[in-house]
């Protein structure tokens, strides 16, 4: 049967094989190949909302490998082969149930060569002492140029958002429109005679050779941890529509004025936003067979906006985008920062499985009790209870959201941050010991 026949959740079912076989993976061993299945099986089990063997643990990795073996994050974002070194000692140190990966670091020289202003970084922007990068927020997209967003995107992004976010690609102000190729086509490439142009598009060759380097270098390093048994639950990041606007295009501030001075404009900006991440993440996840899109919901929380302005801003864009991606079979996972107390009802409405919730400040006990039945659901270990607390307590804290959230599965054991890098590692294993001991199905 063609992909585009089968149900969603027929669809879902085959990137649960697919993430289950390892198809082109050559084990280490008949014990490599053992402790994968078992692995892989237990987080597909968690994901449908049903009970494994046990409860699976997400440790808060971060950088903390980097750290653990005498590195910063200046040296692994440019020294590819370190960063490999210290994260399989962390991952052989550590028997996780998935393979922790340097995927997550910034590949320095990309963003050096692109210049990107929405990040300072060590060594740019920073001390090369810095333990982390930092985001840069301002209004990158005019309060009056949503028409020009909602009109032509594609045209708005190239040539007026790029240059200011990229300084290696300030010059793509100078580009035409693409409609101008049409006709009289060699007016369309006039700006490429343009030196300050010519060099914009040499920087993106060099920025696409070391992009290769660096996407091979983190596919050897997953292949290898799937070699050895440990499966890697490897995600596509998106972000809500609601939040790549007042993130990356208008800023905070910005987009809180328009909320009041231009809502209309907002909402149908939102709604573009929507389909072009409808499309990209669909693309990528079935050029790669993934199985997961992770979106943190930065301004969705507690607090941050009533219940009625995330009920006409924040969520329906969102909720568009996830209905779509669970059409395609996809697990969306929601990274709740903050609390999310005041919007658990307003969030349960998706099918058994297809949606998986991590949260940050959120009562577990009443997340599991609204979302319990059709959702997996983690986190809520404090990332201050890690770095200050004793192995005892973060046992303690471990056992008691276990015996909370585990009842019929659909519960992984997580931080309620995605990284600590100062976590202790006693710490870490605190929390590998609490679900080995407290987290069995009987």
């Amino acid at each position: 049967m063609q992909w585009a026949q089968l149900s969603p959740e027929e669809k879902r079912e085959q990137r649960f094989n697919w993430f289950l076989n390892a198809q082109g993976i050559k084990f280490t061993g008949p014990e490599a190949e053992k402790a994968y299945k078992v692995r892989a099986e237990r987080l597909v089990s968690v994901l449908k909302v049903q009970e494994p063997d046990r409860v699976p643990v997400i440790l808060p990795i971060g950088a903390t490998p980097a750290y653990q073996y005498g590195l910063d994050y200046h040296t692994v974002m440019y020294d590819y082969e370190k960063a490999a070194e210290a994260w399989a000692k962390f991952n052989n140190e550590f028997e996780m149930d998935s393979y922790a990966s340097p995927a997550m670091v910034l590949p320095g020289k990309i963003y050096d060569l692109l210049d990107y202003k929405l990040y300072v970084w060590p060594g740019h922007g920073l001390p090369t002492s810095a333990r982390r990068f930092q985001y840069v927020e301002g209004e990158y997209m005019k309060e009056d140029e949503y028409d020009v967003l909602i009109k032509n995107p594609s045209d708005f992004f190239m040539r007026v958002y790029i240059p200011r976010i990229f300084g290696a690609f300030e010059s793509f102000k100078l580009l035409q429109s693409i409609i101008n190729i049409v006709e009289l086509p060699s007016r369309y490439f006039i700006p490429y005679a343009f030196p300050a142009v010519q060099a914009a598009q040499q920087t993106l060759i060099e920025v696409g050779k070391e992009l290769s380097k660096w996407m091979q270098f983190v596919f050897e390093f997953d292949r290898r941890g799937r070699e050895s048994g440990f499966p890697s639950m490897m995600f596509i990041l998106g972000l809500s529509p609601f939040d790549i606007i007042g993130d990356t295009l208008r800023g905070t501030r910005g987009i809180m004025k328009d909320m009041y001075r231009q809502p209309d404009k907002l909402i149908e900006a939102m709604d573009v936003i929507a389909d072009l991440t409808i499309d990209s993440a669909i693309s990528t996840a079935n050029t790669l067979r993934g199985l997961m899109v992770t979106f943190p919901l930065h301004k969705g929380a507690d607090g941050w906006m009533s219940q009625k302005q995330f009920d006409t801003f924040y969520w329906p864009p969102l909720r568009k985008v996830i209905h779509a991606l669970i059409n395609e079979g996809i697990i969306v996972s929601l990274f709740a920062e903050g609390g999310y107390n005041t919007r658990l009802e307003s969030v349960n409405e998706f099918p058994k499985g297809a949606v998986t919730w991590l949260f940050d400040r959120t009562d577990m006990v009443r997340a599991k009790k609204i979302l319990g039945e059709n959702c997996c659901i983690s986190g809520n270990v404090p990332a201050s209870l890690l770095v200050t607390g004793t192995p005892r307590e973060v046992k303690e804290y471990c056992r008691k959201l276990i015996e909370v959230c585990s009842k019929g599965g659909g519960y992984i054991l997580a931080s309620g941050s995605v990284g600590v890098d100062e976590a202790k590692l006693e710490n870490l294993q605190a929390m590998m010991e609490a679900a080995k001991e407290y987290g069995v199905y009987k």
